[in-house]
């Protein structure tokens, strides 16, 4: 198993430095606040990284989420079933 993953990480690296190596050509982006002159393989994997970073935040924030909404109510089925000390 360990190699089948090795395998694929060397494939993708290759991969990646194919397409870097055929996107060399220089490219400005405009960013309203910014000007930038970059390659285009950078760019696409900044933006790559980029996308990746926000989608494990999202997913990360919708199990919190979910767990403290479960979390709460556990908490109130709790409350409601212990009985009231007079």
């Amino acid at each position: 198993m360990r190699l089948l993953v090795i395998l694929v990480l060397l494939l993708f690296a290759a991969a990646g430095i194919v397409v870097g190596a055929l996107n060399a050509d220089m490219v400005d982006y405009d960013l309203v606040l910014a000007h930038v002159h970059a390659p285009k393989g950078a760019a696409l994997l900044c933006v790559l990284v980029i996308g990746w970073l926000l989608g494990g935040l999202t997913a990360w924030l919708g199990v919190i989420t979910r767990q403290r909404r479960e979390r709460r109510r556990q908490q109130r089925d709790h409350e409601k079933k212990r009985p009231a000390i007079a």
